[in-house]
Parts: C-alpha cells; structure tokens; sequence
C-alpha cells in the first residue's frame, strides 16, 4: 500500500470515472521497527481507545518516474520522509542518511487543530478536515519536489477516536495521493522513542520517556542498558493538550474558577495514569534510592516551557533541543500559566495566540508525570515520532544496500 500515490492527471479522451490502477512501477519496502523491541501490552485504561487491529502496513518506495524504471540512488544520496498528522499538528520531515544519522532536507509544520470538537460530537469537523487537507496538499507538493525514495505517514489519536476517521483517510489519498495510516498508541509510544531517546542523561537504571499530545499522552519505561533502549512498561491516555481542554469545558475570568479548572485537569490525568503508577512502583523506589532518575519529554508543551524557562523572546529549536532544565522550574511556570487570564498568556513570548488556550492542559500533564517519576531533572526533545519513523525507514533502506552489495560480491566471486 503506497504512503504516497499522486492523483494522476486525466488524461486527453479519459472517461470520466474509470477506475485508475496502481502506478506501474511501483516498488514496495518492508516496514522496519529500527531496532526498538515493542512494547508490552499496557494495562487497560478506563476511557482508553481501543487500538486498531492488524499489522501496520508497509511503506512505499517513490520512483522518480512511474512508467519507467530507474537504478536507485545510493543509499546516503536518498531522501526520506515522515508525516505525523496528530490531534493538533500535521508535521513532515524529509531527510537524507548521514552516517549513522541523517541531514534535514525540507521541513513542515502547521497547527491544523484536527480534533477540535471531537470530544463533544465524536466526529473530525468539515472545518478541522478542510485544515488537515490544506496542509497535507503542501506536504505532497514537497513529496515531488524533493523526489522522496521512501514514505511513511502517520495519523493518531483524532483519527483513531473520530467515528469518520476512516472516511477522512480515504478522502486524503483521494484529493492529495497521500496514504495516512492510522497507528496504535503502542505504535506511537515506540516511535516517539526511537525518535527522541538519543538524549537521554547517561546513566544506570530506567528512564522515562514521554510524549504530550493533542489528543493523548505516552509514558514509556525504557531500559537503557543497550544501544537501543528497550521498553518495559508503557501507557498511553485519552488527554492531550486538546481533549483534555475540551474536556474540561470553558473556564471563568477569575482566579478561583481557573485553580479549580487545574485541579480538575490534574484529577483526570491522575486518575488515567494510576495504573501504570502502580505497576512501575517498584521501579521508581529503587530509581529513587539511587539517585538515577532520568525524565525526557517531547512535545509542545515542554519546549514552550523551555523557552519561558531560558527567557527567550522567540522560539529557537537550537537552544531547546536537548536542553536539560529543573522539574522545580517547569512546575513553578506551569503553576504561573495556569493561574493566568487566557489575555495574559497571549502576551507571553513563545505561547501566543496559537497555544494560548491549551497550553495549561499541558501543564497539567506534565505534573502528573512529574508525580509518577519525580525526576530532579527532565530533558528537553523537540523531535519524536517523524524522526522514529526516519530511523526505522533508514534501516531497512541500509540493510536493503547491504544486500545489495553482498549479492555483488557473490555473483563476483562466482564469476570468477
């Protein structure tokens, strides 16, 4: 199944309505898990989703040309791509291998707002749809201009919850020739760690990963006695930045009706995350003890906090990415925000009109993950799960070469 097929253009005495076939050519790449093991099943959680059913499918590779066939490039001359289209944001990222890690090529973010209203009616809206596609179409005009070898897109929890989800997916490769295919939160949880858990402080023990949403939050236990991290625990709930605002409802102008709103976001996560709590008590007792307590998050609310916390005037991923900040500090902020009018947060540098409404949702998240790992410490990831998908597309590109190369070498040493 192709991750990206462009609508062919109709051709001179075309019927109207014929049914158009596969791009010829067309060549298929097995998916790959980039080295990090799945996670284990996590324990159900009162309002979780339930997971899609079935294998993910495989990314495609994007010949330059679909009636004819051409050598491929070599591997470190091939441009990859991601898109992560979330609850809030729709996100593309294409790369060339660098060794053992890759070059940023062309970039794409947009706040689409996809799940805005689904907590109330279940449904992704004609509005929320109309923003997604804008985006998108931009996403696959990038596709062809930068001749991406291999894709893979994602869509999570809005369309994962959404009774219309599917329909919307369908309708995306219709009009933009992208395929979306709606992930797992266990997906979603191993990507995220793939993508960011290259800075996580060194030392012994377990860590924690994280990943705040529009729609859902992961944590993720991992195990970091490996090159790659292994997954011991993990839990994924319904409360992003986006749900858990929508949840809560509309808040009063006043002090008192903002500290009970907080209260109640805390309440909600809490309770969502209070099975995974228990089970990785024991955990954190001994990570406790030792003093080795490692936290690393990835999404919008820690970098913004981020930047509040280093005074800056503007956003600056160079400054953020792999920032290591106080959780006292990012508490003390987070407690700031969300004692604020929603006029005051506006005028904050960093937040804006854009986060100005569900920034303090996740501030709330982020301190009822603080309460389950009481970190000293938590490191700060502007990437995630479109580098975890980059990862895993190039290393199945990198073995596929490898193969390549042994067959060779074979046939050289049989013909001689």
């Amino acid at each position: 199944m192709a991750d990206f097929d462009p609508p062919a253009k109709k051709r001179r005495g075309q019927r109207s309505g014929r049914k158009r076939g596969k791009a010829p050519g067309l060549r298929q790449a097995a998916a790959s898990k980039g080295g990090v093991p799945s996670p284990p099943k996590a324990g159900a959680t009162k309002g979780s989703p339930r997971p899609q059913a079935g294998a993910e499918p495989a990314p495609s590779a994007l010949p330059a040309r679909a009636s004819t066939w051409t050598k491929p490039a070599p591997f470190h001359r091939q441009a990859y791509a991601a898109i992560d289209l979330g609850t809030n944001n729709c996100r593309l990222l294409i790369a060339r291998p660098s060794g053992e890690h890759f070059v940023v090529i062309d970039a794409f973010s947009r706040v689409v707002r996809l799940g805005e209203g689904l907590a109330q009616s279940g449904r992704l809206s004609d509005a929320a749809m109309d923003r997604a596609l804008g985006a998108l179409h931009i996403c696959a005009e990038k596709l062809k201009k930068r001749n991406v070898h291999l894709a893979r897109s994602v869509a999570t929890e809005a369309c994962r919850r959404a009774t219309n989800g599917a329909d919307f997916i369908e309708r995306v490769h219709a009009e933009t020739g992208i395929r979306l295919n709606i992930i797992t939160a266990q997906e979603e949880a191993r990507l995220a760690v793939l993508g960011c858990h290259i800075l996580l402080e060194r030392g012994d023990g377990p860590a924690m990963i994280f990943d705040i949403g529009g729609g859902s939050t992961e944590v993720v236990l991992v195990d970091t006695a490996d090159t790659v991290p292994r997954i011991l625990d993990w839990q994924s709930v319904p409360w992003g930045v986006v749900s858990l605002t929508e949840g809560v409802g509309p808040v009063a102008d006043s002090t008192q009706a903002r500290a009970a709103a907080y209260a109640e976001m805390r309440r909600r996560v809490d309770e969502g995350f209070a099975p995974f709590s228990e089970r990785i008590a024991e955990a954190r007792a001994r990570a406790v003890a030792r003093g080795a307590i490692r936290l690393l998050g990835t999404s919008g609310t820690v970098t913004t906090l981020a930047s509040l916390h280093l005074g800056l005037p503007q956003y600056d991923r160079r400054a953020v990415d792999g920032l290591i900040v106080p959780t006292d500090s990012m508490r003390a902020i987070s407690r700031g925000l969300a004692m604020m009018s929603y006029a005051e947060r506006i005028a904050v540098p960093c937040i804006g009109r854009e986060r100005s409404d569900l920034v303090v949702a996740g501030c709330a998240i982020l301190e009822s993950i603080f309460d389950i790992w009481p970190a000293d410490r938590l490191g700060i990831a502007d990437r995630g799960i479109r580098e975890g998908i980059l990862r895993s597309l190039m290393a199945a590109g990198s073995d596929a070469e490898r193969s390549r190369d042994a067959l060779r070498t074979l046939k050289k040493g049989t013909a001689a």
